[in-house]
């Protein structure tokens, strides 16, 4: 009896002792996964690290690859049609982008014209009916400002709708064709960099340390051939398309800009609706091309 005794507060002591144990240790249980944290953390940091090592050796390389071109030194790769093709659509755009500016300086001057217009007509009305001496003189000129109020109204639509087809054009299309070509130039220029590093090992010692340069050189020369090869076949498909738009686009606007412009000097008003009708022109209400309380916020 007396043996059981003594060994009952013995277990009750060694539990004690082990429940001290874990409350001093209660963060023994995520050990790992603050390891596994940590190497995460680890893990991003040595891949940005790497990231700006690569960015650094290829802005060294294509910095290099463009002082040794512009003086004369190194050479690059030519695509003597495709960027024939380049030039005529850079020239191309600042003539449609000076049809564009004279065209909205046009626009701006008639609607000038045409408010003048409103405002001699009304006038003219006003003082026909108090001008009973005059009221017939007043009357028909405030029929005829009115009358060519109305037809400025429509002609206005007209350029209003081919301006607004020629920036689509000019500043949408064409520009998005030229930010394909710069990343193209930009590929160019990378492509070279590493093509004349490989050329430049490949004519030194070919010890195994060399080789091994020699082996990483054509490696990323492949890589960025074929991203060369691929944006060149982007900017040839996008310059193939954009011609053809330009045709289309032109044609329709061009026309449309001849037959408004010759209807309204010509004094034909149904002509002048007939076109808007044929070319889907909608005839916009005076003052309905000044932006809304919203968008002037």
């Amino acid at each position: 009896m007396k043996s059981r005794g003594v060994g009952l507060p013995k277990s009750q002591s060694a539990a004690s002792r082990l429940a001290q144990h874990t409350d001093q240790h209660p963060g023994s249980s995520n050990n790992n996964g603050g390891n596994s944290t940590e190497e995460v953390s680890r893990g991003v940091a040595v891949e940005k690290l790497d990231s700006v090592k690569k960015w650094g050796i290829n802005t060294y390389k294509c910095t290099k690859q463009m002082f040794s071109e512009r003086f004369g030194r190194g050479s690059r790769t030519v695509d003597l049609e495709l960027e024939a093709q380049i030039d005529v659509l850079k020239e191309t755009k600042n003539k449609y982008e000076n049809i564009l500016r004279l065209a909205t300086a046009l626009t701006s001057h008639f609607q000038s014209m045409v408010q003048t217009q409103q405002a001699l007509g009304d006038t003219f009305a006003d003082l026909s009916q108090k001008s009973p001496e005059l009221q017939d003189e007043f009357g028909y000129n405030a029929e005829t400002q009115k009358l060519l109020c109305r037809n400025g109204e429509a002609l206005l639509s007209a350029v209003n709708f081919f301006v607004s087809s020629v920036d689509t054009l000019v500043n949408k299309t064409m520009e998005d064709t030229l930010t394909t070509i710069k990343l193209y130039e930009n590929t160019r220029l990378e492509f070279d960099a590493y093509r004349s590093d490989l050329e430049e090992l490949s004519l030194g010692p070919r010890d195994a340390a060399t080789m091994v340069r020699i082996d990483m050189a054509q490696h990323d020369y492949q890589i960025y051939r074929d991203k060369y090869e691929r944006l060149r076949s982007d900017v040839t498909i996008k310059l193939k398309f954009l011609e053809e738009n330009k045709v289309k686009v032109m044609h329709k606007q061009l026309l449309l800009f001849h037959n408004a412009i010759s209807a309204y000097f010509a004094g034909n008003q149904e002509q002048l609706e007939q076109t808007l009708i044929q070319f889907n022109v909608k005839l916009k209400p005076p003052g309905s091309d000044k932006p809304s309380w919203l968008e002037e916020q």
